[in-house]
């Protein structure tokens, strides 16, 4: 670290530094640099913890960027103890000599920021000079996309979690249709509608009677999503706001609640076009996002407030959420039973089910498995794509395999 300020080498550093956790993905801007350097002139560099908490309180303004702040600044200022806590994580891969860490294991995202700018065909064998074929390009270029398709959004790069927004960008949900109580005319109906025969009749002076036939209307459901932002959820609450804002944008009749230890509408912000706007906004107005979580009083807040203007018409509800309950599940099975009772199908989707060898074993988990009617998971492209499947044909009210999952929710094992 170059302490002399004198010449204003420092004040480029600490510049050189806010670009690198910009690109790592963290909202730092030209204000920001200058509110570093006054709050550092302010409190001094004595001490290397002097400058990381006066940094960390200018650059950090949410829970989930500590993680990608805390290893950008000692890999960037060069802390001498970070290669021994890495290499004490790869103990049981390691034999004989210590090797550096490879860049891999770092943060991906921190990783590409601090990585130097490869040079034009730096890398590439020089003897080779004819260009891959077009057959070949298309080739890798599927092999990526199906590869992003199943990546995890947690071990996504900068780079991939772009390419996965404007993938989640393209989607759309058809509309699934479901046969209401009103009926419109159809000559093929399997309806008589008698009311239209008679008046028919009359015109005619009721020489002749041709059958008027009707048949029930169909309209697609209602959808509600509730999305746990908890700190639990963080690595995966953004995507799932995009896949949640182009479900809006795609068809109407869609009401999205957000929810930590509190429960917020964010439907009417969801409505705009504008992406980034809407995130701005919400942002605003949630309080309690990468906070804990309280899913059993958010249920009761929404059964008791939001339920009767929303779950109309057989609405089809996505519970978004790990199941893990800062109250243990106090008062969550109660919630769960009438919020299944009011709807017509209750979706449950999980990221942890991203691990083969997990059960429903917590304590808000297990309240939630009894009333639930599917449960899947939400950790990569290709667990939306299929749930957008899912969504766009009538299913049976409870999903093939679930009762499964109850009894591993008692055992603890899957079978």
């Amino acid at each position: 670290m170059d302490a002399d300020t004198g010449g204003g080498r420092f004040a480029r550093n600490v510049m050189h530094f806010a670009r690198a956790l910009r690109a790592a993905g963290l909202p730092v801007g030209p204000g920001r640099v200058l509110e570093a350097l006054k709050a550092l002139e302010k409190v001094g560099i004595e001490s290397r913890q002097d400058l990381y908490w006066t940094l960390h309180a200018v650059f950090v303004n949410r829970r989930d960027q500590r993680e990608l702040f805390d290893q950008a600044f000692h890999i960037f200022w060069r802390d001498p103890k970070l290669l021994e806590r890495m290499m004490h994580l790869l103990l049981p891969t390691l034999e004989g000599e210590k090797e550096p860490v490879p860049q891999e294991e770092m943060n991906r995202r921190v990783a590409e920021a601090l990585a130097p700018p490869k040079a034009p065909g730096e890398g590439e064998d020089e003897s080779e000079e004819e260009p891959p074929t077009v057959e070949l390009d298309a080739i890798l270029t599927y092999s990526a996309r199906e590869m992003l398709q199943e990546k995890d959004f947690e071990q996504m790069s900068a780079e991939e979690l772009a390419a996965a927004r404007r993938e989640i960008g393209r989607l759309r949900l058809p509309i699934m249709r479901v046969p209401t109580r009103r009926f419109v005319p159809d000559p093929r109906g399997s309806r008589i509608d008698l009311r239209r025969t008679l008046r028919q009749s009359l015109r005619g002076g009721g020489a002749s009677i041709d059958l008027a036939r009707k048949e029930p209307r169909e309209r697609h459901p209602p959808l509600v999503i509730l999305c746990d932002i908890s700190g639990s959820m963080s690595r995966y609450s953004r995507m799932l706001l995009l896949f949640m804002h182009a479900i809006t944008n795609d068809r109407d009749r869609v009401h999205s609640f957000l929810f930590g230890t509190r429960l917020t509408n964010v439907t009417r912000y969801l409505r705009n076009r504008d992406i980034d706007l809407a995130l701005q906004q919400i942002g605003t107005l949630v309080k309690d996002w990468a906070g804990g979580t309280r899913i059993g009083a958010c249920l009761k807040e929404f059964n008791q407030v939001w339920s009767r203007r929303v779950l109309g018409q057989g609405a089809v509800v996505l519970l978004i959420t790990d199941g893990l309950d800062r109250d243990a599940g106090l008062g969550l099975a109660a919630e769960m039973e009438r919020l299944h009772k009011s709807c017509r199908r209750l979706i449950w989707l999980n990221p942890l089910l991203r691990f083969d060898a997990y059960a429903p074993i917590s304590t808000g988990a297990k309240a939630m498995i009894r009333h639930v009617d599917d449960f899947r998971p939400a950790h990569n492209l290709s667990s939306l794509r299929d749930l957008t499947e899912v969504l766009s044909h009538p299913q049976a009210r409870r999903a093939e395999g679930l009762s499964e999952w109850v009894a591993a929710s008692q055992t603890g094992v899957r079978a």
